[in-house]
């Protein structure tokens, strides 16, 4: 498993922070997480990274502003 993209919408806290992970294995995988590590999780599948990548902008344009990658 590769993580390939992450991204935080830069707030701290259980209830306000979110994360997005594009990950890559035989498949294109995109999770949002909601609360940090101990928060809740949903995952979608994807065939190519176009769409895996479509589903993140997704993701990033409807969850509010301050987005911002992680290394």
């Amino acid at each position: 498993m590769a993580v390939v993209g992450k991204w935080w919408n830069g707030r701290w806290g259980r209830l306000a922070r979110r994360d997005v992970r594009l990950v890559v294995e035989t498949e294109w995988r995109v999770e949002a997480l909601t609360g940090g590590v101990e928060g809740k999780l949903k995952s979608w599948t994807f065939n190519n990274e176009t769409d895996a990548r479509a589903m993140v902008d997704r993701l990033l344009t409807t969850g509010g502003d301050g987005w911002r990658g992680m290394a």
